[in-house]
């Protein structure tokens, strides 16, 4: 759901500074002039009237934009700005609203240049292509930062498989030069799939809302919690923040100073938003959620517009697994949507699940686990050198190869030492209490992170799932595998799915089913989202990559 409407109507940024726009702008210069100036400070690559002056990464973008317009200005026109010109200061301004920074493309500063370039008797061609230049170079970072954003991926911790499809910023600064929907040309830029853009709409609403920054200033908790029908002295502050974010109705009759079922069922949703446990209980959870202050609320949307941005395109919709929401979900088609609880890596830096993007290209049932020589080393082995007998109460076995087909070894002192020596493997065999469960779904990345079942079906009623060693377990791996397979040959359905899986014969184990075309796959690390029905969730900083993303957004200087 939106935040309510209810929030202070918002200063429009067509102020007096953007009326004088359209007063008089420059001089009438031969257009040789201008062109020869243009092309000698495109050589030099440094405008002074930027804060950053060098414009060597967007150089090109903008020469070639320049040299489609034959070096015409293209934002400035005789004594007046043009229309797309002024619009176009009205949206470095505005950069806030997109999750940026506004003061990285100068809008204000380049504003109040125009005015006194207006006002002045002898405006010079030089002057005209170095302030025209500067409003270009402006919006192709501006264009740059909404297609790719503000900072490299890799440093971020996000590592795309997947390639990109190559971006003509040139030709959107044409249009946003020319065309006569500026806005539609802006959006060009941005990622083109929905989710984006119910997003930078949720961001819009709470830059409004934390200019109240009274809302989330309740009254201490008096008790470890107040439960429904119990009194808290803050429940009109409760009720007006509740109110303010969707969770209650405006409508809603509501009782006193205590926790009336309404209110209950208004932080109940509230409590489901933001990744907790939704008992309609004023714990001490909640009361930190709910007093976050609405303008952090913002700033987590604007680090998911940045790692949205990241994202390749897709010519298929893609298995998107969220890691701090600890939700999988897949477009189905004409069959809906399928969503799945998984579990995630724990927090220890060594166990995290990685953020990336690449594509599922086979699944395989029953399979054994290859035990990772981290695990061997510094869980298993201990266990092993105590008492040998670990390795058949657990359904391991010692094997000289990753191969299905490999004998097993006695697990003698000899194996053992050879085994700790990594000259030998240790495999689990497929069954009911193999650690991946009944089925595995593979994705080439570096990091042998795959998605899978799991026999540890408990952890999924965890409100905080980070307990894998950086894999994916699936709680509807069955339902996962039906759409994947979906299209494939074999005609699978669910019924022959959940046969192969529990299929105990010799050759049911470490059965592989290749796909035909491979399925794209993204694991993303967003602590905002926002639901196709416009509920706007929040999620805890499990790895905390949202402090990591700020101080890398702080020091880019793009």
């Amino acid at each position: 759901m939106h935040p309510a409407t209810r929030v202070p109507a918002r200063r429009c940024l067509a102020t007096g500074l953007l009326a004088a726009l359209a007063a008089t702008v420059a001089q009438a210069q031969p257009a040789g002039e201008f062109a020869s100036a243009l092309e000698a400070q495109l050589a030099r690559g440094r405008s002074a009237l930027l804060h950053e002056a060098d414009f060597t990464r967007d150089r090109d973008t903008v020469r070639e934009f320049y040299q489609q317009r034959r070096f015409r200005p293209a934002w400035l026109e005789r004594r007046e700005t043009t229309r797309q010109g002024a619009r176009l200061l009205q949206a470095l301004r505005g950069a806030g609203d997109h999750g940026l920074r506004p003061e990285d493309y100068d809008g204000t500063p380049l504003a109040y240049r125009v005015i006194g370039f207006a006002a002045g008797a002898d405006s010079t061609a030089a002057q005209s292509a170095e302030l025209d230049l500067a409003l270009s170079v402006a919006a192709a970072r501006m264009l740059r930062h909404l297609h790719t954003g503000r900072v490299d991926p890799r440093a971020a911790g996000f590592d795309s498989r997947l390639p990109r499809a190559p971006f003509d910023a040139a030709a959107v600064l044409e249009r946003l030069a020319t065309g006569g929907d500026f806005d539609a040309a802006l959006s060009a830029a941005e990622p083109a799939f929905e989710q984006y853009r119910l997003v930078r709409r949720a961001l819009k609403d709470y830059r409004l809302l934390a200019v109240e920054r009274e809302l989330t200033a309740l009254p201490p908790l008096k008790s470890r919690s107040v439960k429904p029908g119990e009194p808290y002295e803050g429940m009109a502050a409760l009720r007006r923040l509740l109110v303010a974010l969707g969770d209650l109705g405006s409508d809603v009759a509501t009782r006193g100073e205590v926790l009336d079922e309404a209110s209950a069922a208004a932080l109940q949703r509230f409590q489901e938003r933001h990744g907790l446990a939704a008992d309609g209980v004023l714990g001490r959870r909640t009361y930190a959620a709910l007093t976050t202050p609405l303008s952090a609320r913002a700033e987590q949307l604007a680090l998911t517009l940045e790692r949205w941005r990241w994202l390749p395109e897709l010519d298929a919709p893609p298995i998107v697994v969220n890691i701090p929401q600890f939700r999988l979900v897949a477009a189905g088609g004409e069959e809906g949507v399928l969503q799945s609880e998984v579990i995630v890596g724990r927090s220890n830096p060594t166990l995290r699940t990685p953020a990336f993007a690449t594509e599922l290209t086979y699944v395989v049932f029953r399979p054994y686990w290859e035990v990772p020589p981290s695990i061997l080393q510094n869980e298993l082995l201990p266990k092993i050198r105590a008492d040998a007998r670990y390795l058949a109460a657990n359904d391991l076995e010692i094997v000289s190869a990753a191969d299905a087909g490999a004998a097993p070894l006695e697990p003698s002192d000899d194996a053992i030492r050879r085994l700790a020596a990594g000259e030998l493997r240790l495999r689990q065999r497929p069954g009911e209490n193999n650690s991946l469960g009944l089925v595995k779904l593979m994705m080439p990345n570096p990091y042998n992170v795959y998605l899978h079942s799991t026999p540890e079906r408990r952890l999924f009623e965890e409100a905080r799932r980070t307990f894998s060693h950086g894999c994916i377990r699936v709680r509807d791996a069955a339902g996962l595998v039906e759409y994947v397979l979906r299209d494939e040959p074999g005609g699978w359905t669910r019924e022959t799915i959940e046969a192969a899986m529990h299929d105990d014969s010799p050759e049911g184990a470490n059965r592989h089913v290749f796909l035909t075309k491979p399925k794209p796959v993204l694991v993303v690390y967003g602590t905002a989202t926002v639901s196709p029905d416009g509920t706007v969730q929040f999620f805890e900083d499990v790895y905390g990559h949202d402090a990591k993303l700020q101080g890398l957004l702080r020091q880019a200087a793009r």
